[in-house]
C-alpha cells in the first residue's frame, strides 16, 4: 500500500446482509461527517512519509473526488483468478488465487512491494460487519493462498490490493460465497467510539463526497492514551473504508510514518481522505499494541453540507477528558 491516500472502488450485483464482525469490538456506530478544510483538494502527492496515491483513472481536480476504479474483476490487462470461489461457513479453507496478466494468461510474479508486501487480500462481507486484512504467501508460479475461516454464510468480496513489477497500483475485486444457513445482519447502531479488545477508539474528524479532509482516531486503554502503538505494515495504523452498497473501497494511511522524526505513537492517528461520494461507509482501523493486532470498526454517513449539520465530534485523549490523570 502507498504510504498515503490511495482509492480505489469496487462494485458487485450479489445483495445484501450477512456475516459478523470478526476480530472488531461491539461498541461501533454511526457518525456524520462533513468538510473540515479542503486545502489539499486537486493533489495526489504529498511530502516525503504522506505520499498519496489516487486509484486508476485520472487525476482529479479540486473538489472532485478520484475517479473510481476496480469495479471489475479485471482491468489494466490484469484478473483476479479467485481459484476457491466458494467455501463452508465455519470450516477453514485454504483460499487461492492468481493475478493473471491477460496478455499471456500466465500469473504475474513480479510485485513491487507495498508497505512490506508484495500483496494486500481485504475480505469484507457484503453487509459489512466482517471484515478481515491478509497477507496470503506466493508460490513460485504466482498462486496466492492464505488459510480462512468465514463466520457466517453469504456472499463476501474479496480485494486484491497491488502494484505490478514497474507499472501502478491496483486493486481487483471478486466475489466469495461462504455455504450454510444465511442470515442478514444490520450495521451496528451509531456511535462515535468503539470498544475493541479491551481498546477504546475514537473517531473524529469532517469529511465530505470530493474534498480531503482528516480524520483522526486516538487510541485509549482503561481510561488513558495509548503512547506505546507499534509499527505494523509500516505505519501505526492502517484505514479502510468500504461504501455501503457496492463496497466502493478506499485504503489510506497516516501522513506520517514511523521513524521520520515527528510521527508519534500514539494515540492519535490521523488519515487524509476523500469519499468519492455521499453515502454510508463502513471504516476499519487496524493497529497494533503489546504485540498483537487490533480491528476497530465504525459505521459513518457522508453527506453533503446543506443536508446535514456538524456532529459533535469524539473527545481526543490529549484534552483533559481522556488525559492519564482521569478515571
Amino acid at each position: 500500500m502507498n504510504t498515503g491516500l490511495r482509492i480505489t472502488a469496487y462494485a458487485a450485483a450479489l445483495a445484501a446482509a450477512f456475516g459478523i464482525a470478526y476480530g472488531v469490538g461491539g461498541g461501533v456506530g454511526e457518525i456524520s461527517l462533513q468538510t473540515e478544510s479542503a486545502a489539499h483538494d486537486g493533489h495526489t502527492d504529498a511530502a516525503p512519509g504522506g505520499k498519496r496515491t489516487a486509484g486508476p483513472g485520472p487525476t482529479p481536480g479540486p473538489g472532485a473526488a478520484a475517479a473510481p476504479g476496480g469495479l471489475q474483476t479485471s482491468e489494466r490487462g490484469y484478473t483476479l483468478d479467485l481459484k476457491t470461489p466458494a467455501v463452508t461457513a465455519g470450516r477453514k479453507t485454504e483460499l487461492r488465487f492468481a493475478v493473471v496478466r491477460d496478455a499471456t494468461g500466465r500469473p504475474l510474479t513480479a510485485y513491487e512491494e507495498e508497505h512490506t508486501k508484495e500483496l494486500h487480500l481485504i475480505i469484507a462481507s457484503r453487509d459489512l460487519t466482517h471484515y478481515r486484512h491478509l497477507h496470503p504467501t506466493r508460490a513460485a508460479d504466482g498462486t496466492w493462498s492464505a488459510p480462512l475461516t468465514l463466520p457466517r454464510a453469504g456472499v463476501y468480496r474479496v480485494f486484491a490490493d497491488f502494484t505490478p513489477d514497474g507499472g501502478q497500483g491496483l486493486t481487483l475485486g471478486a466475489d466469495l460465497t461462504a455455504s450454510g444457513a444465511y442470515a442478514p445482519a444490520p450495521l451496528p447502531a451509531p456511535a462515535t467510539t468503539a470498544e475493541v479488545d479491551g481498546y477504546q477508539v475514537g473517531l473524529r474528524g469532517r469529511l465530505s463526497p470530493g474534498r480531503d479532509g482528516e480524520l483522526t482516531l486516538a487510541v485509549t486503554r482503561n481510561g488513558k492514551p495509548v503512547r506505546d502503538l507499534q509499527p505494523y505494515l509500516g505505519a501505526y495504523g492502517h484505514l479502510v473504508a468500504l461504501r455501503s452498497g457496492d463496497l466502493g473501497y478506499l485504503h489510506v494511511h497516516p501522513g506520517g510514518e514511523p521513524g521520520d522524526g515527528t510521527t508519534r505513537p500514539g494515540p492519535d492517528i490521523s488519515f487524509t481522505t476523500t469519499a468519492p461520494s455521499t453515502g454510508t461507509y463502513r471504516l476499519f482501523l487496524d493497529f497494533k499494541h503489546a504485540g498483537r493486532v487490533h480491528t476497530a470498526a465504525f459505521t459513518v454517513r457522508v453527506d453533503r453540507p446543506a443536508e446535514q449539520p456538524d456532529t459533535p465530534a469524539a473527545p481526543s485523549p490529549e484534552s483533559g477528558e481522556h488525559s492519564e490523570h482521569s478515571h
